[in-house]
């Protein structure tokens, strides 16, 4: 029973009262078996219990231990996971079988326990709440105790039973145990590939930093990169057009080596067109006072003027569209005869090949592209010009511009105002007296709808030069119910606007994108075939565009030769007057138009900038020194040589000089000193400059704005060369670190340096002291100047002061807090109330004063000491000597690698920048514009632009009477 209640403490002791010996025997094997089962299960079930627990809590540690997504733990945390989810699945099997034969013993010792009952006669409740006597313990209970102690492994054998099942539980028990114990060295194993991970982690953390770090730099140099990018695009731009002029010289030159002529000889059509083109690039927005004639487009949106002149040009040159505005720009089209089918913009080289689909969609593309370029912030049209000659067998020669469609309403996608503008533009055109007007009107819809003829009307009331378009007809033909209507519309009465002719054209079949050929075929096919010919609606002569592209070149041919020289005679007349202006307003002067102008004024640069050459390394040198001094004597003089000067003996003041010029060597020296250089550089550059553009009084005022200009875009891009402030530190380290002074000139020099920058300070502190103190006697009764409340309170702390510094000469740099007591109550006796602050600032200043004269004294002292200073080791005076030797050494020093620095490599760097930027000003013209401007340059731009445009009327007006003729 000990072994019972070992195992149980929970089951109580029993009594039993059992009066057949046979049947109790039975029934206590019985009892024995079930309390067997009873103990094997419940101990089984708890340390299962406890194993499972175990798993659970090792898994949930492991699971949290790896719970970081990290690749390389993948593999191994699943396969524990898998594992660990198979031991909990047999422990689940386990701890289930083992509850059911739990059950079962337990029902077996009820069983027994009833049956003993029974037999006694007695309840189940007085069987187990009795106590039993010492009788049966000692006679009865004595065959259950070894089979009890065998199932526990105290002692004996099963007893009945053959089999020992709490053997097989314990090896059960062992298997748990080594399959533990098992996990136990997974889950180390796990620990071990946990500290991998983790410091893998650390490492991945540090490339990210080391990334980060690398993606910040990169995106600081991001713009300095595109930018240079754009500068080299552009560059190779300029040098591949440059190439390909010259390809194109050499391969003419090759061609016609065996031919006598070398020029080409331009057509009539191209010598009218290069003067339109010198007007239009002179003056986007239309020169009124142009009067050379041209044959604007105009018409509707959608109305079919591009679909038109596309028909007169025999190409679908133009971008296409439905229903959408796609002419957002003028495009002036020149047409000439030619061998070959080809299109060329103004000023460009390469030529289109107008018989390749490919090289159409190119060429439409291209126009597009113009387009939306010329459309600056955000506006729907341009009135900048887009040039363009088309050449091929068989075309009319003459020059159309065609406009963009006039609108009635404005949609979301349009900038406000567009419709005027539209409208502006389109009478800007038209209001030329020459100008012959093809008005493009749409047979399709009612004619009620037209916008156009009334602004044509009021630019040519009486037809003289308006030819009237009607299109689409063949659609008119299909929709309208009257056919009369067409007739009075190409007689010209049913609009109140007249013309010179009326023409009917097809110009597509609807949506369908035909080529040229399959349009002219359907346009004749139509016409042979039309309802409205055959009523007599309209005459064979004016029907198709073919007979309207001849009378459209005859009129503007005609237009040509009744106008052009009086055009001529008009700027000729302008030529006489600008010339007088000239001569009257710049006498003397050459007439240089703005490219003349800045090629001037790129050549004086140039020369400037070397001219830094010039400047002697002596100079350099002493330029530098100043500056530099200028900007450390702050530092080395309150900073260094004050602070240091507060010890007590010489090796401390030596040692605190060490410290703070070491610290100030390796943060702020170095970059202050390139700063020094590059300061002076630009300093020198700009007194070259503007001394020189100020002896050229001609150009001096025209050139300023463009030197200006340059100077502060080279000053933002030059940068000094990184590795050139490493270099710099070592060198100032070594100088500063070198105290011996070898000679007696050093030291006389160090010495005279010493007293000359005392003296300057002597002088500022002095200055400084007065305005605090106010006018002095002298001053207020010169200068009728009185003092302020706080001056006197000054004045009085001042004299109060120098008391205290007559009593104690060498006094520290800060006053005692008695000491600040005592000066504030005698003032107070004096009857004056003054401030601690006043008293302290009047003190720093006067201190200040009272030192520099005092180590000016020691410094002229030490004159004679250079020889016996190693005696008198311990005197601080002559080791500021020393102090200020080693900073003018460290000057010459620092100024001699700076001018080295200068004159090898910042000044030529500083040349190739300023070539480039020069050279990227001379393509911008805008730029050009803005920075050389004056009365002088635009009166001789003017007289450039009229010589050019009347040489080239007078030798087209020569070749017009040559072919006439």
């Amino acid at each position: 029973m000990y072994a019972v209640r070992r195992h149980r403490p929970n089951i109580r002791r029993s009594q039993f009262h059992i009066t057949h010996r046979s049947y109790a025997s039975f029934a206590g094997r019985a009892a024995v078996r079930g309390v067997k089962w009873l103990v094997a299960s419940g101990a089984c079930v708890g340390s299962m219990k406890f194993v499972g627990n175990k798993i659970e809590e090792t898994h949930n540690n492991v699971s949290n231990a790896l719970s970081k997504p990290y690749d390389t733990l993948k593999y191994g945390v699943d396969g524990v996971t898998s594992r660990f989810n198979a031991l909990r699945i047999q422990a689940s099997e386990y701890s289930t079988s083992l509850r059911k034969r739990k059950d079962l013993a337990e029902q077996e010792v009820g069983a027994a326990v009833d049956n003993i009952a029974d037999a006694r006669g007695a309840n189940t409740s007085e069987l187990i709440g009795a106590s039993a006597p010492s009788s049966f313990a000692n006679e009865e209970v004595t065959p259950i105790v070894p089979q009890i102690n065998s199932f526990l492994g105290v002692g004996g054998s099963g007893g009945d039973d053959d089999k020992d099942p709490g053997r097989e539980m314990r090896e059960k028990h062992k298997k748990v145990e080594e399959e533990n114990r098992k996990l136990k060295e997974e889950l180390s194993s796990a620990e071990e590939v946990k500290k991998e991970s983790i410091k893998l982690l650390e490492e991945n953390d540090d490339l990210k930093n080391s990334i980060n770090s690398m993606k910040c730099e990169s995106h600081k140099t991001e713009s300095e990169l595109r930018r240079e990018l754009l500068k080299l695009q552009e560059s190779y731009k300029r040098e591949l057009d440059k190439m390909r002029n010259e390809n194109e010289q050499l391969r003419y030159l090759v061609k016609n080596s065996n031919t006598r002529t070398a020029a080409v000889k331009k057509s009539i059509i191209d010598m009218y067109a290069d003067v339109l083109d010198t007007l239009s690039d002179n003056d986007t927005s239309y020169c009124i006072q142009d009067h050379l004639p041209r044959i604007v487009v105009v018409g509707d949106q959608s109305a079919g003027k591009t679909s038109v002149l596309e028909m007169i040009v025999r190409a679908r040159i133009f971008p296409r569209g439905h229903g959408e505005m796609m002419t957002r720009s003028p495009v002036q089209v020149t047409l000439g005869e030619g061998d070959r089918h080809t299109a060329q913009f103004g000023g460009a080289e390469r030529i289109y090949d107008l018989s390749s689909e490919a090289e159409l969609y190119e060429l439409r593309r291209e126009v597009e592209r113009r387009m939306r370029k010329n459309l600056k912030n955000g506006e729907t049209i341009s009135s900048e010009v887009i040039s363009l000659v088309v050449k091929g067998p068989g075309l009319h020669r003459m020059v159309l511009v065609d406009l963009p469609g006039i609108i009635s309403t404005e949609t979301s996608g349009m900038k406000p105002k567009t419709k005027e503008k539209l409208t502006e533009m389109c009478s800007k055109f038209m209001q030329n007296p020459n100008a012959i007007i093809l008005c493009i009107q749409d047979g399709s819809i009612d004619a009620e709808r037209s916008n156009v003829t009334n602004i044509v009307q009021s630019h040519d009331p009486k037809g003289k030069r308006t030819i009237f378009v009607l299109t689409k007809v063949d659609l008119a033909e299909q929709n309208m119910a009257n056919p009369s209507r067409v007739k009075k519309i190409l007689e010209g009465k049913l609009f109140p606007m007249k013309a010179l002719g009326y023409y009917a054209v097809v110009t597509g079949r609807g949506p369908h994108d035909d080529s040229v050929e399959t349009i002219r075929a359907y346009e004749e096919d139509f016409f042979s075939k039309s309802r409205l010919f055959r009523s007599g609606a309209f005459r064979a002569s004016q029907m198709s565009t073919n007979n309207l592209s001849l009378a459209v070149s005859d009129c503007f041919w005609k237009m040509v030769r009744d106008s052009v020289e009086q055009q001529a005679d008009n700027f000729k007349a302008t030529r006489y007057n600008l010339e007088a202006e000239w001569r009257n307003t710049f006498a003397g002067l050459r007439e240089m138009d703005r490219n003349d102008l800045f090629e001037k004024a790129k050549d004086e640069i140039l020369d400037d900038i070397s001219c830094l050459h010039k400047i002697t390394p002596l100079e350099w040198e002493s330029m530098l020194q100043d500056e530099l001094w200028d900007k450390i004597s702050p530092t080395v003089v309150d900073n260094i040589y004050l602070n240091a000067a507060e010890c007590d003996s010489a090796s401390n003041f030596n040692t605190k000089v060490d410290i703070a010029l070491k610290d100030w060597t390796d943060d702020l020296l170095p970059q202050i000193s390139i700063d020094v250089g590059w300061r002076t550089l630009f300093n020198q550059l700009n007194a070259i400059i503007f001394s020189k553009a100020n002896k050229d009084r001609d150009t001096a005022e025209l050139f300023l704005p463009l030197k200006k200009d340059i100077l502060n875009e080279v000053e933002e891009q030059h940068k000094w060369q990184n590795n050139a402030q490493k270099r710099l530190s070592v060198i100032q380290k070594n100088a500063l670190e070198d105290t011996a002074v070898t000679n007696k000139m050093q030291w006389d020099n160090s010495i005279a340096f010493m007293e000359r920058i005392l003296n300057e300070r002597i002088s500022l502190a002095k200055t400084d002291l007065d305005k605090c103190v106010g006018p002095s006697w002298h001053e207020r009764w010169t200068g009728w100047k009185s003092r302020t409340p706080i001056e006197n309170q000054c004045v009085a702390t001042k004299n109060e002061l120098e008391r205290l510094l007559v009593a104690d000469e060498f006094h520290s740099k800060n006053l005692e807090n008695d000491e600040l007591t005592t000066v504030r109550k005698n003032l107070q006796t004096q009857g004056v109330d003054v401030p601690y602050e006043i008293i302290c600032t009047v003190w720093q200043k006067l201190y200040k004063l009272n030192f520099l004269k005092r180590a000016l004294s020691s410094a002229q002292q030490c004159r004679k000491a250079f020889y016996h200073r190693n005696v008198a080791c311990n005197a601080v005076e002559c080791n500021d000597v020393v102090l200020f030797w080693r900073a003018t050494r460290m000057l010459e020093i620092t100024s001699n690698a700076l001018r080295l620095q200068i004159m090898n490599t910042e000044a030529q760097r500083l040349e190739k920048e300023v070539k480039q930027y020069l050279e990227d000003l001379s393509h911008d013209e805008d730029k050009k514009k803005a920075l050389i401007t004056g009365k002088r340059v635009d009166l001789a731009e003017e007289l450039r632009k009229v010589r050019g445009i009347q040489d080239r009327l007078e030798t087209f007006i020569d070749e017009l009477k040559r072919e006439h003729s």
